[in-house]
């Protein structure tokens, strides 16, 4: 069977060119000003993973080959035409824009060469988002499978690779989108309202790293305490081996402020100086962190790291109600309710640039969090949160089907039951979620349920989201199908702000409300499918009703809210409720009045 597959991959080779007309963007939407920026050579030509840096790196980003074909063949016959990778098959910028149906197979393929440089080292390929299913094979030999649209994976694909020249690298994907259970987020084979165009394949970048072969760092993880003034760091390396030792050293402005060593595999207790800068959005203090691992005395690798002493947690205010903290102080979280979509990209910004836009844009407006709405950003943007000081709101994207919705009542319906499948699905893909973006201090609020998308066993997936990691906030359920559980009670009220229910146990948090529309022509997906919560037309109309929303909540703030999400960023697809048009190219409020108005709101909780 390997020789036929060998065969038939030979000669669909031979049959495509590899020269391949000029790449252009696909389809008549409209764009972001950063299309005119992609490279097809070399998208996305930024580090990919700096919370675990090493000094080189390979992108495989660009142009591959790509087929669409039934589920059922082996192998694509030959090849269909160029696509642009990081960007999903159904974006304009993958030059394909095609749909992948649930019982088809997206086919990629191209060629790359391992640097002379990297001899003797093992070679590491990874994947920083496939969505959803994939198979990988290098040299016609399969190296590995992973299934998770929203995390990254790599393989040693050392033994595969040729001794000399040019290497193979082919990757076939599924995706059923929302015929299937798997976590999806917004995305539906036919796309209206508030649901948006499937995204399929490759996604994220797609790179490679030389690592030591005696062995290597495989992960990290840094739990700061401030009551304690101590980092403990875990370093697991890619083999277990007792002898191995793991060394942290953390710097400041390149200055070294403390050390630590232990044998690989235990934990790397770290004392931090007593006066050890905070982390917060007012001062998004960073410390640097370099990690070696010894065998035998000897260094066989090397990463560079970071992190921030924060603490997230909740305590009762002086009349006794529950509030949010941030490193042991009352704070308001208050953000748009951001989706991370891109009318080129679709799941994926046209460049890095751009995908700080929105961040930047975020904080200028005077929040100080962001709700990343059931997506998963590149681990380049959580960093950049990082060092911006944006408090993130992580949502689990959902998936399967849900049960009936409570919004406003503690839920006394009957639960959605998942098959076993999609339950152990779910949890696998959460505990990945959690694991990839555990070091990232921004992130300070687990949301594993969005309404009732997906919700099932709500106490139970709650507690097992908060005994994973202690470290942050756990919202069990954002907007319905309310338990006695988790760390705080999300209300979601449209348009406008109102406290529908209050718990006195937990903080109490305004998860989406607002959704102003605003239609500007020319910067609109679809003309004639337009809508959003409440319609105006002009900035100064919507800032208006805005700012009357804030003062609102600054009423609600004594009553007892503690955070709150406003919908959103920008417009995506039919919504057209964003303070930014989809394209990035028009501003829809009058910037200083909003900023005045969320930098009031944000304060609210100052003491």
């Amino acid at each position: 069977m390997k020789k036929v597959y060998v065969s038939l991959l030979a000669i669909a080779a031979a049959l495509t060119p590899l020269a391949a007309d000029a790449w252009q963007p696909a389809g008549d939407h409209i764009a972001t000003p950063w299309a005119a920026d992609v490279n097809p050579e070399k998208p996305w030509d930024v580090y990919p993973r700096p919370i675990m840096e090493r000094n080189a790196w390979e992108n495989l980003n660009g142009l591959w080959q790509y087929a669409i074909v039934p589920q059922a063949e082996a192998q694509p016959a030959q090849w269909q035409g160029e696509i642009l990778v990081p960007y999903a098959v159904e974006s304009s910028l993958s030059g394909v824009g095609k749909r992948v149906k649930k019982d088809e197979a997206l086919w990629y393929n191209r060629t790359f060469t391992v640097p002379a440089a990297w001899k003797g080292k093992d070679v590491m390929l990874n994947f920083d988002a496939v969505d959803w299913a994939c198979d990988v094979w290098v040299n016609d030999v399969k190296v590995g499978s992973h299934k998770g649209g929203y995390t990254p994976f790599s393989l040693n694909v050392t033994p595969a690779l040729n001794a000399k020249g040019q290497n193979t690298l082919t990757v076939r994907v599924t995706d059923p989108t929302d015929a299937g259970y798997q976590p999806r987020g917004k995305q539906v084979n036919n796309p209206e309202g508030i649901w948006y165009t499937p995204v399929t394949g490759i996604w994220q970048t797609v790179w490679l790293e030389p690592v030591s072969p005696a062995n290597h760092i495989a992960s990290l993880k840094t739990v700061p305490d401030i009551d304690t003034h101590k980092l403990t760091v875990d370093v697991t390396p890619a083999v277990a081996d007792p002898t191995l030792v793991a060394e942290v050293k953390v710097s400041e402005n390149g200055k070294t402020v403390a050390t630590g060593k232990s044998l690989a595999g235990q934990p790397i207790e770290v004392a931090m100086p007593a006066d050890a800068k905070l982390w917060s959005p007012d001062a998004p203090n960073l410390y640097d962190l370099d990690i070696t691992l010894y065998a035998a005395g000897k260094p066989v690798d090397k990463v560079k790291s970071y992190t921030a002493m924060r603490k997230y947690s909740t305590a009762r205010d002086k009349n006794g109600i529950v509030r949010l903290q941030l490193n042991n102080k009352d704070v308001f979280h208050f953000g748009p309710l951001d989706q991370g979509w891109w009318p080129d990209g679709l799941y994926t910004a046209p460049t890095y640039e751009a995908m700080i836009y929105d961040v930047d844009k975020t904080k200028d407006w005077g929040f100080n969090m962001i709700r990343k709405h059931v997506k998963v950003e590149p681990p380049t943007w959580y960093t950049y949160c990082d060092k911006k000081g944006i408090l993130v709101w992580q949502d689990m994207p959902s998936g399967d089907r849900g049960p009936e919705w409570q919004m406003h009542n503690y839920f006394n319906g009957t639960e959605r039951k998942r098959s076993a499948e999609s339950e152990a699905n779910f949890r696998r893909e959460w505990k990945e979620i959690m694991d990839a973006l555990y070091n990232y201090p921004c992130v300070a609020v687990w949301v594993p349920f969005n309404e009732a998308w997906g919700h099932f066993k709500g106490p139970e997936i709650a507690e097992w989201t908060k005994a994973y990691d202690p470290s942050r906030l756990v919202n069990p359920a954002s907007g319905g199908n309310h338990y006695h559980v988790g760390d705080m009670l999300d209300i979601h009220k449209y348009p406008g702000p109102e406290m529908m229910l209050f718990d006195g146990e937990r903080a109490n948090v305004l998860g989406e409300y607002g959704g102003i529309g605003l239609v500007v022509k020319d910067h609109i997906w679809s003309p004639k499918r337009n809508w959003g919560y409440t319609q105006f037309n002009t900035p100064k109309e919507v800032t208006d009703q805005y700012v009357e929303y804030i003062d609102t909540l600054l009423k609600l703030v004594p009553a007892g809210y503690t955070g709150a999400v406003y919908t959103q960023t920008t417009d995506v697809e039919n919504e057209v409720n964003g303070l930014m048009t989809y394209d990035r190219k028009v501003i829809k409020v009058e910037e200083d009045r909003l900023r005045k108005a969320n930098e009031a709101l944000c304060n609210s909780l100052n003491k």
